[in-house]
């Protein structure tokens, strides 16, 4: 079922298991000014929640943010065939069939002003299989001042399980919003980090909504900001000139 969140923004989540752990995961829906949705790393749904889709409003993008969130695409594309697919162009190679419809860039006509993207550069995660990047798009919904993470920060606290909170004590992650051990052991390219980070903290946000973990409704920016400096090892200071010459 959907839970809203604030106006024209709402959330739904389900048991996901990573690494034999149950990590959860969250879609996010925003409602743009014409009543057209954008449905932002699909899960599984039921009738229930079609039916509040569907009530809501007309499902015309739905997006997959990273090289990772993308197991429930098709069947979420099957209920709604007239949506438009939005993906980093690299998942194309890693999943062939995938019908992308649009490639994720920075740019701003896909969904206006009123919902925002940026490409986080630099942030790989460790897999048993070897290092791999995230290719996250982050976004941002201004009218609710609220900041839409995928793997690029958790946030674990009482609400997961024992061993889960015990791991995330270990590591320095326990209600905290930061990037996981995973990407502490697979990130090198700190710089890339650092000004994608700083980039991200031009959008004033309140809110941090993480797919993995629990809403962070107070403060998000500045625990955003200490999470990033916390995994860097750095402080981000300002944005730099620099930053901005390069676009990123």
């Amino acid at each position: 079922m959907l839970e809203q969140i604030d106006d024209n923004l709402w959330v739904a989540g389900q048991p996901l298991k990573f690494l034999g752990l149950n990590v959860g995961t969250r879609m996010t829906v925003v409602r743009l000014s014409n009543r057209e949705l954008v449905v932002i790393s699909p899960i599984e749904i039921d009738r229930a929640t079609t039916e509040q889709l569907n009530a809501l409003g007309d499902v015309k993008s739905i997006v997959a943010p990273n090289f990772f969130h993308y197991l429930f695409l098709e069947k979420f594309k099957a209920l709604y065939p007239q949506a438009k697919l939005y993906a980093p162009s690299g998942l194309k190679e890693k999943i062939p069939d995938l019908a992308i419809d649009f490639p994720l860039e920075n740019r701003s006509d896909y969904f206006g002003n009123e919902l925002e993207y940026r490409f986080f550069e630099g942030v790989n995660t460790f897999l048993p299989s070897g290092v791999a990047p995230l290719n996250e798009y982050v976004f941002y919904h201004g009218q609710s001042q609220t900041l839409i993470l995928t793997d690029t920060a958790f946030f674990v606290d009482e609400s997961f399980s024992p061993v889960l909170q015990l791991i995330a004590r270990v590591f320095g992650g326990y209600k905290q919003l930061r990037p996981s051990f995973l990407e502490q052991l697979g990130t090198s390219e700190k710089e890339r980090v650092r000004r994608s980070a700083q980039i991200l903290l031009e959008w004033d946000f309140t809110r941090a909504i993480v797919a993995h973990g629990s809403i962070v409704e107070e403060d998000a920016k500045q625990q955003f900001r200490e999470g990033y400096e916390w995994f860097l090892g750095q402080s981000l200071g300002e944005l730099s000139a620099i930053s901005h010459q390069l676009n990123l």
